[in-house]
This record gives structure tokens, C-alpha cells and sequence, in this order.
């Protein structure tokens, strides 16, 4: 089974190199692809000091989901059978990889969850990204019919196979609101894996205007309401009902 790890980058040199580090060390087997969005710090240079890594660059920088696009398309071109997503700001754990790896052997998406297990360790989350998740979680259960916990979380395992049914467009945050969507338009099968929630910088900033909750709660609705008018028109009055 061959295995592409996508890295979404975008100012991350303070943390590059020990994540690509711990990357190579949980999963020596997988390629690595880190996908530079457009970084204005050292990321590019320190990424190319590390011996098969390879590294796409965006000239500008063009938003995190727009990132994962990109290296879904490396993933498809490639020919890779899974593709995984770990973000660059250390809030993910890389030797929990295998996991993802071997999960995905009954699934089409494999997620990670930061709420699935409250045994697990956990810093406690920003209150404002707390009450967005409760409510797109609720929401997309209703609209996809996954007992999904965690509507957000980066650390994902994905079967290129089910990738290529999927039709990503949004370049922002919103991009994985797309993803349950469209899985549940393909009824892909699709479970949660518990992962630790580490905030190393809770107050971390959202890009393109997104900082405030409310703007951002607003630009999720918009994302969902429009993915749902387009592939599950009959569940829009599920979305409609949350503008209140």
C-alpha cells in the first residue's frame, strides 16, 4: 500500500524541521509531499535540506484548504493508494501515523478526533472554537448521518480511490465542510480515530479575515449551505435553520 503524507505549510520554520523529522520516523515507508502556501519565512529552504521530501509552493499564498487540494492532486497523480494530512504546528502527533494506516484498511476516511474520547490528554480547547465545532458537528450529523465528534481536525487518512470522487473547491478554512458533504453524497465509509488536543498556540490566528468567531461562523454557513444546495438539496432546510 503506498502512502503520500501531505504537510500543509504556510511560516511554519519554527516547527518544520522536527515535524518532518517525526514524520520520517513513525512512517519510513511513505512519501512526503509539504505543500508551501506561499511562506514568507525560511519553510521552503529548511524543507529542502531534508533528502526525499518533495515540495510544492504555491507563489502566493492561497489558504489552508487550498493547500490539502494541491496535495490531494500530487496524491492522485502519483497513483498513491492513501494519502495523509498532518498540520506543520506540532498540534498533531506524527507517531500516531501507523494508526491512520492501519484504520484505513475499513474505511475511506479515517478522521481524527479530538472530542471523540475524553479519556484521552487534552488541553482545553478555545471556547470560541469549542461552540463552532458543537454546532457544525451537530449540523453535518443531521445532513450526512455520521457520528462524527470533531468536524475540524487536520489529521486525516484518506483513500485516493474515494479522492478522486471529490470535487474540492474552497481554498479556505471551510474546505472540510466540502469533504463530509461529498462523502456522504458517495456514501464513503468513514470513521473517527481519537488524537490528543494540543493547543500550543491557543490563540493561533485564523488567515483572511476569519479571526472573529462570528465571520467565521458565517463563512462556514455559506460553505455548507451551498455544498448541500449542490450535492444533498433535500437536507438544505437543515442548514437554512441555523442562520437564526
Amino acid at each position: 500500500m503506498r502512502s503520500l503524507i501531505i504537510i500543509p505549510v504556510y511560516n511554519e520554520e519554527a516547527a518544520l524541521q522536527r515535524v518532518l523529522g517525526e514524520v520520517r520516523r513513525a512512517a519510513p515507508q511513505s512519501d512526503l509531499v509539504v505543500v508551501d502556501d506561499g511562506s514568507t519565512d525560511r519553510s521552503t529552504e529548511l524543507a529542502s535540506q531534508h533528502s526525499g521530501v518533495e515540495i510544492v509552493r504555491h507563489d502566493v499564498n492561497r489558504g489552508y484548504g487550498q493547500s490539502l487540494i494541491t496535495g490531494f492532486g500530487q496524491a492522485v497523480a502519483g497513483g498513491y493508494d492513501v494519502a495523509i494530512t498532518i498540520d506543520c504546528d506540532e498540534q498533531h502527533e506524527p507517531q500516531r501515523i501507523p494508526d491512520f494506516l492501519r484504520a484505513i484498511g475499513g474505511a475511506d476516511i479515517v478522521s481524527g478526533s479530538r472530542y471523540l474520547d475524553p479519556a484521552m490528554p487534552g488541553d482545553p480547547p478555545p471556547p470560541d472554537r469549542l461552540r463552532l465545532n458543537q454546532e457544525f458537528v451537530a449540523k453535518l450529523r443531521a445532513i450526512t448521518g455520521y457520528p462524527i465528534t470533531d468536524a475540524w481536525c487536520g489529521f486525516k487518512a484518506y483513500r485516493v480511490e474515494a479522492l478522486r470522487k471529490l470535487v474540492l473547491t474552497e481554498p479556505s478554512y471551510g474546505m472540510p465542510l466540502q469533504v463530509w458533504v461529498q462523502a456522504a453524497y458517495h456514501r464513503l465509509r468513514v470513521i473517527e480515530l481519537p488524537v490528543a488536543r494540543i493547543y500550543k498556540n491557543p490563540s493561533r490566528r485564523f488567515w483572511g479575515g476569519l479571526d472573529d468567531p462570528q465571520t467565521r461562523r458565517a463563512y462556514y454557513l455559506r460553505v455548507l449551505e451551498a455544498e448541500v444546495a449542490r450535492w444533498l438539496p433535500d437536507r438544505l432546510s437543515l442548514v437554512q435553520g441555523a442562520r437564526s
